[in-house]
């Protein structure tokens, strides 16, 4: 069973006042595993999860952290109920960084702290307003791959997110974007809608906070994966630790390859997934990429205890 699973792990856009609730009432290492994040920042991380402000929560630099603990928790329950070993993981965007400390990568603390500074950097790189990101929903990839090409007009735009298959999201220079949306809409997009952020990540606007974010992962220690995580910048698990810097820090300013990533594992003969922390985004999209495929998420305790106890008896 163990060589036909994989665990992945949900990025920004995952988070919510309240999340992992259901969970964290049943499993008290939920609450823990917040403390501990809160702890590495000297800041009550646990009560802004469940109190909220929801504005504070989306800030960058907090959403990160708070994303990558809730990644921890749900892999830390994981555990604790026996669940099995994945062959493989992987982590959208900012998830890459739950997978790694899952697979034992990193040190839970150390991981805290360096996405709470890549938050920080990134927010920093591009002035409020200067950069957008925008979904693009029912066009091939290489229609808006062409299209970005058009509509940069000297100015950045191009695929930051490939989601699913019909699924892209695009990011930029605001006006830049503005323009390749509206040749989406007029090339046949389903949809083409501006996304509620403030950072146009995972695009060349993002050099300057990936520059800058190299010095920490070289202060950062990280250690070969006991477990294979596939990276979003180049779909490729790696052990060497100059590797694994190296690719984080690409990660900042390239586009995560999700599509890719999902396909490969489906290639290994992985048909059983399971997305490890808030929210059910990941099975959504890898429902789309692969109809065949098994997709369990977190959401309810109770079907996450009954596949793992079905898994067992497998």
């Amino acid at each position: 069973m163990n060589k036909q699973l994989a665990i992945v792990f949900p990025g920004q856009g995952s988070q919510g006042v309240g999340m992992l609730a259901a969970l964290a009432e049943r499993h008290p290492v939920v609450a823990e595993t917040f403390i501990e994040a809160g702890e590495a920042l000297d800041m009550d991380l646990w009560r802004l999860i469940n109190q909220g402000p929801a504005e504070e929560l989306d800030r960058t630099e907090l959403t990160q952290p708070a994303m990558l603990a809730a990644g921890i928790a749900g892999w830390r329950v994981w555990r604790l109920l026996d669940g099995p070993t994945p062959d493989v993981m992987a982590g959208h965007s900012l998830g890459e960084y739950s997978a790694l400390v899952a697979a034992g990568a990193m040190d839970f603390a150390d991981a805290i702290r360096l996405v709470h500074e890549r938050g920080r950097l990134m927010q920093a790189a591009v002035p409020a307003g200067v950069g957008a990101m925008a979904a693009i929903l029912g066009l091939d990839d290489e229609v808006v791959e062409a299209i970005c090409r058009e509509a940069a007009e000297g100015q950045v735009v191009a695929p930051a997110n490939y989601n699913s298959p019909g699924q892209l999201v695009i990011a930029g220079h605001a006006e830049a974007v503005e323009r390749a949306m509206h040749r989406c809409r007029e090339a046949g997009a389903r949809r083409a809608v501006v996304l509620p952020v403030s950072v146009p990540s995972h695009c060349a606007l993002m050099g300057q906070a990936a520059e800058a974010f190299g010095e920490r992962l070289e202060a950062t220690g990280f250690r070969a994966p006991e477990i294979p995580v596939l990276h979003n910048a180049d779909v490729a698990a790696h052990a060497e630790v100059d590797v694994l810097r190296r690719v984080l820090q690409k990660q900042l300013c390239s586009p995560v390859q999700w599509t890719r990533t999902i396909r490969k594992m489906l290639d290994k003969g992985i048909d059983q997934f399971v997305e490890c922390g808030p929210g059910k985004v990941l099975c959504g999209l890898g429902r789309r990429i692969s109809r065949q495929s098994s997709w369990q998420s977190m959401e309810s305790p109770d079907e996450l205890e009954a596949r793992i106890s079905e898994w067992r008896e497998s």
